[in-house]
């Protein structure tokens, strides 16, 4: 077995990372405290969707808390939640993670029971179809089963009703050609309606293999201890390797897109998207977050102080910049909520304020963005939970954790004149994807 240290920043000891001949990881992080942290991390998402697939891998995760051989569904979260724990999951594009959060109990009782219920919903599920629900046709409105399927499906309907969602997904869709990313990852009602107990079988035993999972335990614990427990009690059998990835990450959009959508909404909203750096690329994708601060991350930003302060009209209601990290390539947004009787002038003004970040950034400016920066990672480590996440990001969608060690150098270094070349490469708005989602007349 292969054993790796890595110091992660704020951390007391330095991070352990064992690797099986299996390929599995078990990742030990300490922090001193009663709270522990159990959590698995599959590298799996819409990245290995398909158009016939979609959403697939996260009613896999909805399914997953539908019991093992061992124990039958809803037993899972009842022992632990009795324990006074935080059981959940969350599917993304480029993975899938499972955690509980508990204290750890008196001899670290709780704490292993965590492990093991934990270990074998990961490596056990049974998915039965009374648990599924019957296919069915999703426009017979006669079907009532209240099934995990029909629980999905009503998910994908009220957030595919909600206007952000509308706005991204049009802007996410036109700034993709071929890649995965371009597909939303809830999926659809007419996929979920018609997906097999065996197709979700297949996938979960062809991307949930050991190679493809990174364990990671947070908490104050002896080591030995804990990682003997954690490979026992992940009994994976004989299990095939996931298939290796093949994809290519999406150039930019050659010219501008603009879409623009129609719903029964009041006022308007716009979101501008541009394709940037892979995750791992730190120093381009630190730049990108530099930017999203200065340009539209609180009051005191660019967007805000321009085009909400400073208007003489009233024309946005409120817009903000954020980008969004993922393996392939990160995202950048502006998004704003605006009065419909602007649109063309709202959408200039955006337009104006994402060039004048291409004539310089202000020492002031890079300052503060430094520092929300460095605070926010400085966060990262403040319980067991924010470390678990920490540290399955950097495994999992950066595959180095030792990035983490580099961040705050890389931070520190970042120049005035780097984050303007940065605005230039990435946020070029002749390579923009723009949506508009209007009132309906």
């Amino acid at each position: 077995m292969k054993k790796t240290l890595v110091k992660y920043p704020f951390l007391t000891k330095e991070v352990e990372i064992y690797e099986q001949e299996n390929g599995h990881k078990i990742v030990l992080a300490h922090k001193e405290g009663g709270m522990v942290s159990v959590s698995s991390w599959v590298k799996t998402g819409s990245i290995n969707e398909n158009d016939n697939n979609n959403g697939i891998s996260h009613f896999l995760e909805h399914l997953m808390f539908k019991g093992t051989h061992k124990h039958k569904a809803g037993e899972f979260d009842r022992i632990l939640e009795a324990k006074g724990a935080i059981v959940n999951a969350a599917t993304w594009k480029d993975y899938t993670f499972y955690y509980v959060t508990l204290p750890k109990g008196e001899n670290n009782e709780n704490f292993y029971t965590a492990i093991d219920l934990h270990a074998d919903m990961m490596t056990d599920p049974v998915i039965p179809d009374y648990e599924m629900g019957a296919p069915f046709d999703v426009n017979d409105k006669n079907v009532t089963d209240k099934r995990e399927r029909h629980v999905v499906i009503e998910e994908i309907r009220m957030r595919k009703d909600q206007p952000w969602t509308k706005v991204y997904n049009a802007v996410n869709n036109a700034m993709y050609t071929k890649h995965p990313y371009k597909r939303d990852v809830i999926g659809t009602p007419e996929i979920i309606s018609q997906v097999s107990q065996e197709e979700v079988m297949n996938y979960y035993r062809t991307f949930y293999s050991p190679k493809n999972v990174t364990t990671i335990i947070a908490g104050e614990f002896d080591s030995q201890d804990i990682l003997d427990r954690v490979i026992k009690a992940f009994n994976w059998g004989e299990r095939p390797e996931a298939p290796t990835r093949n994809i290519l990450p999406d150039k930019p959009v050659e010219h501008q897109v603009y879409v623009e959508n129609e719903a029964h909404i009041n006022s308007s909203f716009m979101m501008f998207g541009f394709l940037g750096a892979p995750a791992k690329e730190l120093k381009n994708t630190i730049a990108l977050e530099m930017l999203a601060i200065i340009l539209g991350e609180g009051t005191s930003s660019r967007l805000y102080v321009n085009l909400i302060e400073n208007q003489k009209e009233h024309i946005f209601n409120m817009i903000d910049a954020e980008s969004y990290l993922f393996r392939d390539g990160s995202n950048f947004f502006v998004q704003a909520n605006f009065n419909p009787e602007y649109k063309e002038q709202a959408v200039e003004l955006v337009k104006s304020e994402i060039e004048k970040l291409k004539q310089g950034i202000t020492q002031r400016e890079l300052n503060k963005a430094k520092k929300k920066l460095k605070s926010r990672f400085a966060c990262e480590v403040e319980t067991v939970s924010d470390i678990g996440e920490a540290i399955g990001y950097y495994i999992t969608v950066c595959d180095d954790l030792a990035l983490a060690e580099e961040y705050i150098p890389i931070c520190e270094a970042i120049t005035e004149q780097d984050l303007t070349e940065a605005a230039k490469k990435y946020l070029d708005l002749n390579h923009a994807a723009i949506s508009v989602l209007s009132p309906k007349k």
